[in-house]
């Protein structure tokens, strides 16, 4: 992994698709001390749950040959729109709170939903991005992880 630089007042923001946190580095790059400003969560039911049908079927013109269709996958969707959300509180965060260095930390996947929805100011604020999947984490272990 990179070096990664955790300075005094820096933001760091641990998701997925499902939960976020938003921290703020109240110590300095040697001695880490995040502290939880603020946490976004959202139910995580599976597909199953949140879809109600069987997949459809197609039919060609001739009507004879069929093809399933592929089934809906709400849970992605559902994830995708809290990671807009979270795209939106860091714009935020760039605009409202000042903040000129942010760490983001998400799984490859949430990374790769983040990056296209995120203002300008946003992605020029992200200093360093850690493709890891912390959101489980007590905050103490994610600081020696980030000093690692």
């Amino acid at each position: 992994m990179a070096d990664i630089r955790v300075p005094w007042e820096s933001w760091v923001v641990v998701c997925d698709g499902a939960k976020a946190l938003f921290m703020r580095n109240a110590g300095d790059a040697q001695i880490m001390n995040l502290q939880v400003q603020e946490t976004l969560t959202q139910p995580s039911a599976p597909t199953r749950e949140l879809g109600t049908d069987k997949p459809g079927r197609s039919y060609a013109p001739d009507g004879l040959s069929g093809s399933a269709i592929e089934q809906t996958d709400w849970q992605a969707q559902a994830e995708a729109e809290f990671l807009k959300q979270v795209a939106a509180k860091l714009d935020d965060l760039v605009h409202r709170k000042d903040a000129r260095r942010i760490v983001l930390v998400a799984p490859p996947r949430a990374l790769g939903t983040l990056r296209p929805v995120l203002s300008a100011d946003a992605q020029a604020a992200i200093s360093a991005e850690v493709a890891k999947d912390y959101t489980n984490l007590p905050v103490d272990q994610i600081e020696r992880r980030l000093a690692a």
